[in-house]
């Protein structure tokens, strides 16, 4: 499924596999929460604008229209009209963030909606049972979100309880896959690391779930407060623990220098709703950095938000018309926006795995990181 084409330092490169398609690492995934990105763009946009793969969540469509709608109607490709890889996060993050009056037990845990307050449980085999309903191409193993910052000894049996909740989640995954009902019956599964900013923990757990042998590893619980020294350190400790021959995911993450330098430390796959909420608030991500439209020095600016950008935004339209359309409240504004940096994000990994390729790495990134100093924020 994984196929390694080229190494620069720890920058990987590669193939992956899949029955929707096959994914060129590293990649961007864009993020449709509820199979759909916020800011009025359409699956028909995101081919356009190169997207590989689309994410949305487990949690929300479970709450709404409900997964076994999603199921009726087809699955969530045939759903939202997509015929490319999705990946659905567990809804573990939005359990553990969003809902209310949880209470965490061996079995899973208990939580009130955050939409109507309605009493509801999920667990290992539950999210197993909504992610094959969506029959999502990968799914995402059910864990536990420790706080940032936790008591180690916290952390240490939120990560034991982590590991046995993934045990129940391979057994579950092969047993829908093997159901005559089941939509995508060659469903994966990628187990998640956690430990918070404990390297030691990290490295152990990596080690545990590399055992397992599945289809791919993700490394959650950053981004949440942490520094983004803490980040990259705790991702240079853990990701050389994890097989080399699988995908590695950093959920969650993040900045355009997030990527670039997580990239460097053996990262495949991001996921950040940055480039579309960002872009809803009159914010465009740029090769110079990042720009707020909003301002009024771009009134009568007929300059395009990039010059040589190929996206629907900068090929035909003004940042002094762009932003007239963000001050009059024109969701036009807010979809421009968010086509633009949507293509900005995955342009920006075309050039990463052409980089890394190339076998130059080091100097795209220096250079990008100095270019991206240019801009306002």
């Amino acid at each position: 499924m994984y196929r390694l084409i080229e190494q620069d330092g720890r920058a990987k490169s590669a193939e992956f596999k899949t029955v929707h398609g096959t994914i060129q690492t590293p990649v961007f995934m864009n993020v449709g929460t509820l199979a759909a990105i916020q800011g009025a763009v359409s699956t028909i946009d995101l081919n356009n604008i190169g997207t590989q793969v689309q994410l949305s969540n487990t949690y929300h469509l479970h709450l709404r229209p409900g997964d076994q709608i999603v199921k009726k109607m087809g699955g969530l490709h045939k759903f939202m009209v997509w015929d490319k890889p999705i990946l659905t996060d567990s809804g573990g993050f939005q359990v553990f963030s969003l809902a209310k009056l949880r209470k965490i037990q061996e079995e899973g845990v208990y939580f009130s909606s955050h939409i109507d307050g309605r009493k509801i449980f999920m667990g290992p085999e539950e999210s197993m049972q909504i992610q094959s309903n969506l029959a999502s191409t990968i799914a995402m193993a059910f864990d536990e979100c420790p706080p940032h910052p936790a008591e180690r000894s916290y952390m240490i049996d939120s990560v034991e309880r982590t590991t046995r909740w993934l045990i129940r989640c391979i057994k579950e995954m092969d047993r829908l896959n093997s159901l005559e009902d089941t939509i995508n019956k060659k469903q994966m599964l990628f187990g998640i690391n956690q430990g918070g900013t404990y390297a030691d923990i990290r490295i152990e757990h990596a080690k545990r779930i590399s055992e397992l042998n599945l289809a791919g590893y993700a490394i959650g619980g950053l981004a949440v407060g942490e520094s983004h020294e803490e980040m990259y350190y705790i991702l240079e400790e853990t990701v050389p623990y994890l097989p080399l021959n699988k995908p590695v995911y950093l959920m969650g993450v993040g900045t355009p220098a997030n990527i670039l330098e997580a990239v460097d430390r053996g990262v495949d796959f991001f996921d950040c709703v940055y480039p579309s909420r960002n872009g809803r608030h009159g914010h465009a991500y740029t090769g110079f950095g990042k720009l707020n439209l909003m301002n009024a020095k771009y009134q009568l600016d007929d300059r395009p938000i990039e010059e040589g950008c190929a996206c629907p935004a900068c090929q035909h339209y003004s940042r002094a018309y762009i932003r007239h359309l963000l001050k009059a409240k024109e969701m036009l504004g807010m979809r421009l926006l968010v086509l633009h940096n949507l293509y900005f994000y995955n342009h920006m990994m075309e050039e990463i795995r052409e980089a890394i390729r190339n076998k130059r790495y080091k100097e795209y990134k220096k250079q990008k990181l100095e270019n991206f100093m240019g801009g306002e924020d």
